[in-house]
């Protein structure tokens, strides 16, 4: 099916709303078509029936209405009310949610239009788009690529232009990754910026609700509509909502790098198009800062992050027994037996694997060199980190090593070496900043991205200074299927 609204902008599409040449109803059935007729595999649980009698409703759309009649999908392990949600798991199976996630409450009450789920890797834990219950995601700019994960549905959604943003969830770089496979701007805000109410919870220390769109405008847009106090989540700030969309131009800010990751990238084609952007900073005038990182802390952020987010998760997904929804079990002994065998069932073998590691690293006898151990390195490199902002004001680094990799190229082994060139992003997750990932350049028609965090709550300067590099690349607005716009 040919787009002929859904690769615009938000932005676009509220002007064409407001201005009554295009309805809610219009984009609806639009966005339905275009999911129906997808090929990725990015969809979970559809609410077309229910979409289209909301888009229905709407005769009109006021200019400070900016989400009323937009369609929009939500990573499937976002609570929503009478609608299956199964984080893509067979455990989960069945499990219909009584009450909306405050994300979605707030899009609901804003009139955006929820049209489906998204589907992810199992219980969002994991980073290819390759481990949910009903297979791979695909990334739309070349189906034998990688789209990444976990929010794979949810930016294969935006990157094909079925959609103009989708929700997601960020605990290492679950959104901020795949926006870099996908052309797309991915934020994970602060931690406690946005509400977790109604996110299944992976490792909270870290889990962050994110989201993805095409252009820095919109995402500001939808932090300014997302962010705030929410009540029934203690972890939520009541901090001050800036307006995020009303950009300030600044061209004296301290821009810093870290060495070690730039020396260490495999992709010349990715370290030419990141220092060419530095170097457009540089001539507006902005500091260009070479940062020595120790790189003993570098190599230590995917195996602290490995040990600390399966013991989150090992602890947070202990109430997933089987009993009321998920796979049936026959011939039980009794309910131990029972919650074992739907377990057994439920859960994938790389799930099982990051349980056992939580599990083991929880035991009384190997708390203190493992679990405790991985927090003391979480502290010393999130301090760290807090130095470098103290004669920086923002970190930029490539979000991937390169272009998205072959589905071909996936393994279940896991790798022994600490690849830090492509689990840096797991630094705003520690440490609670808010990053942002948004394009940078393309090699072979599939698309990279670049990455920039800041210090907790900042996320005004974050989006000041991503505008300024969206501007300098000229990479906005971007929709897999070139050929149809």
């Amino acid at each position: 099916m040919s787009m002929k609204y859904m690769n615009k902008s938000i932005k676009e599409l509220h002007e064409l709303l407001v201005a009554k040449k295009v309805t809610a109803k219009q984009l609806t059935e639009e966005a339905i078509e275009l999911a129906k007729s997808n090929t990725n595999n990015l969809l979970e649980a559809t609410n077309y029936e229910q979409a289209l009698k909301e888009a229905e409703a709407i005769t009109e759309v006021k200019e400070e209405e900016f989400f009323k009649g937009i369609p929009y999908i939500a990573k499937d392990n976002i609570s929503t009310k009478g609608l299956e949600t199964t984080a893509s798991s067979k455990i989960l199976e069945g499990y219909v949610p009584i009450f909306d996630a405050e994300v979605i409450t707030r899009l609901k009450n804003a009139g955006a239009i929820l049209i489906a789920k998204s589907t992810l890797d199992e219980l969002a834990m994991g980073g290819t788009g390759t481990s949910g219950h009903k297979g791979v995601t695909t990334n739309p700019y070349n189906p034998e690529h990688l789209i990444g994960g976990s929010s794979c549905g949810s930016a294969a959604a935006v990157a094909a232009g079925i959609v103009p943003f989708a929700l997601g969830s960020d605990t290492g770089d679950s959104v901020r990754k795949p926006a870099s496979f996908a052309g797309l701007v991915g934020i994970k805000p602060s931690w406690g910026r946005i509400s977790r109410l109604g996110l299944f919870p992976f490792a909270t220390s870290m889990d962050a609700i994110g989201y993805f769109t095409r252009n820095v405008y919109d995402s500001a847009k939808v932090l300014e509509l997302l962010a705030g106090y929410d009540e029934k989540d203690m972890s939520s700030s009541k901090k001050e909502v800036e307006n995020y969309s009303h950009f300030e131009k600044d061209t004296s800010s301290k821009i810093g790098y870290f060495k070690a990751i730039i020396d260490n990238l495999p992709d010349e084609d990715v370290k030419n198009s990141f220092f060419k952007v530095l170097e457009e900073l540089k001539k507006q005038g902005h500091e260009i800062i070479a940062y020595d990182f120790p790189q003993d802390l570098l190599n230590a952020i995917y195996p602290t992050y490995m040990v600390l987010s399966c013991a989150e998760a090992t602890s947070n997904n202990a109430n997933l027994d089987g009993i009321r929804f998920g796979p049936n079990v026959e011939n039980a002994k009794d309910y131990e037996d029972y919650i074992m065998k739907a377990r057994t069932a439920g859960f994938s073998d790389m799930i099982k694997r990051r349980f056992i590691i939580g599990s083991f690293s929880l035991l009384a006898e190997n708390q203190d060199e493992l679990f405790r151990n991985a927090q003391r390195a979480r502290r010393l490199i999130v301090n760290e980190l807090n130095k470098f902002f103290e004669v920086a004001d923002h970190l930029v680094l490539p979000a991937s090593p390169s272009v998205a990799p072959l589905i071909s190229s996936v393994t279940t082994t896991w790798s022994k070496k600490p690849d830090f060139v492509d689990n840096h992003m797991a630094l705003a997750n520690f440490s609670g900043s808010p990053s942002i990932t948004l394009p940078l350049g393309f090699k072979n028609d599939l698309p990279f991205g670049i990455n920039i965090t800041t210090r907790p709550f900042e996320e005004k300067k974050l989006f000041d200074i991503a505008l300024n590099i969206e501007e300098i690349t000229k990479l906005k607005d971007l929709v897999a299927n070139k050929e149809e716009k």
